[in-house]
């Protein structure tokens, strides 16, 4: 435990003396066109391509739910497992819809064009 914290006493100490080091321009043009709104372009590329493959595995699985009790023959756990299945499908479905939703909702309030509406728009009333 005294090692534990005469090292870190001493990384602290080491930190504390370390001066920042700071961008320098060294001949290396910097990007003028990056702001804060490529960060929130970004994040809403990144939600809408969750929301988009996320919307092709609940196809997925709620197809592999229907092959599933098209070939149960009848079988009780087969037929279970696959209602099960559709059942988790429609459910992650209405989660799907609820993220897209909550995602617009947010958009609209901080004013950032979220790319998940298409021609969807919700009028501001102040711009």
């Amino acid at each position: 435990m005294k090692k534990l914290a005469a090292l870190t006493s001493a990384a602290l100490g080491l930190l504390s003396q370390a001066t920042p080091a700071l961008a320098q321009n060294i001949g290396v043009e910097q990007p003028t066109e990056a702001k804060i709104t490529d960060l929130g372009r970004l994040v809403s590329t990144g939600v809408s391509v969750v929301i988009i493959v996320s919307g092709i595995l609940v196809f997925v699985y709620l197809v592999w739910g229907g092959l599933e009790w098209l070939t149960s023959g009848g079988d009780k756990g087969k037929t279970e497992s696959a209602r099960n299945r559709i059942t988790a499908a429609l459910v992650g479905l209405a989660i799907i819809a609820a993220s897209w939703a909550l995602v617009q909702i947010i958009g609209y309030f901080f004013g950032v064009q979220t790319g998940l509406g298409g021609s969807f728009t919700i009028p501001r009333p102040y711009n």
